[in-house]
């Protein structure tokens, strides 16, 4: 059997599902897999990590490791250590806890933190380089493919955004922050990178120039998806590639893609990297609804439209990974 080199691009949910959709086209199909995860997150607790710790944010990364994770039952207790969130800890008053230790007690710093994000903080700091600390974080999963960076430095996501305060629906102003642009209720305008050029991770880029596909969604557009081709070292590499290219479209548009139709997202991709060729959409029948405009737009990018049953059963805009994996099967099996 012949293996196949797939890159898949996003973060948080949507690369999860990616992922997950990947593992299951075994054993019709053997892939090598790896995950080029988006590095801007600045909220949650992988907004706490980068403020007070600097680094990474470590949580689209634990999510991509976890889904890869093997299938040992050992391995898998760990992906469900890496996914356990802290609760907050019911400290009674004491006498004990007077002070400046009972504060900080009471005030709980491990409450909403995953395990896994600590773990990847303290192996980025252990390790002294991200890659490494990824690689032994798989070791320790039993990945079954490798979770990559698209750079070895975080990067911010600003957006001008028309709208974004509700009492000035005309007004455009810059939303900054990858939280706050995912929850922007206005409509984005313009997204860039800061810094505007970080430096790709290297074996990113020598990951997408080997590969036989690069997959692209889903995932939230503006912050994990359409970020990678803001990164120009990531950008010249996706277009010089030799893979052939997949982009897996959303169930559902989310807060900071309202009033973008299915067609539109496909439009943003040209918008930010016209030279982007792609050679299948693939989409949910009952998502897309009238197919035509969205076979336009995928054309306009030389691709063909794929429709497929990929969402779960019970009508949530959520992809079902074994749904989503078989309708990957006869497309990334296709010989050229």
């Amino acid at each position: 059997m012949t293996t196949r080199r797939v890159v898949a691009f996003g973060g948080g949910h949507g690369l999860s599902a990616s992922l997950r959709a990947l593992r299951h086209c075994a054993p019709e199909l053997d892939l090598d897999i790896t995950a080029v995860v988006t590095v801007g997150d600045d909220g949650g607790s992988s907004g706490r990590l980068r403020a007070e710790r600097g680094g990474l944010p470590p949580g689209d990364l634990r999510q991509a490791l976890v889904a890869l994770a093997g299938d040992h039952p050992a391995t898998r207790r760990s992906a469900g250590l890496f996914q356990h969130r802290f609760a907050a800890a019911d400290v009674p008053p004491s006498a004990a806890l007077d002070g400046a230790d009972g504060a900080a007690a009471r005030a709980d710093g491990l409450a909403g933190h995953a395990v896994g994000n600590l773990v990847l903080c303290g192996l980025m700091e252990l390790l002294g380089d991200p890659v490494a600390a990824l690689e032994h974080a798989g070791a320790m999963l039993g990945a079954v493919g490798r979770v990559l960076p698209m750079s070895r430095e975080p990067v911010g996501i600003e957006a001008r955004v028309r709208g974004a305060d509700p009492a000035a629906p005309d007004e455009v102003r810059t939303v900054r922050g990858q939280h706050q642009v995912a929850v922007t209720t206005g409509r984005v305008e313009s997204l860039r990178l800061s810094p505007t050029a970080p430096a790709a991770c290297a074996e990113a880029l020598a990951a997408i120039g080997a590969a036989d596909w690069l997959i692209f969604g889903p995932g939230s557009w503006y912050t994990s998806v359409l970020p990678h081709l803001l990164v120009p070292q990531l950008a010249d590499a996706i277009v010089s590639s030799p893979a052939r290219r997949l982009v897996t479209l959303n169930l559902a548009a989310e807060k900071e893609t309202l009033g973008l139709s299915v067609a539109d997202h496909l439009a943003a991709l040209h918008w930010y990297l016209p030279e982007l060729k792609v050679d299948l959409v693939l989409a949910d029948a009952k998502a897309v609804g009238d197919p035509e405009p969205v076979e336009r737009a995928a054309e306009s990018l030389g691709a063909r439209l794929v429709l497929a049953p990929v969402a779960v059963v019970d009508g949530t805009p959520r992809h079902d990974p074994a749904a989503l994996g078989a309708a990957l099967v006869p497309v990334l099996g296709a010989d050229r």
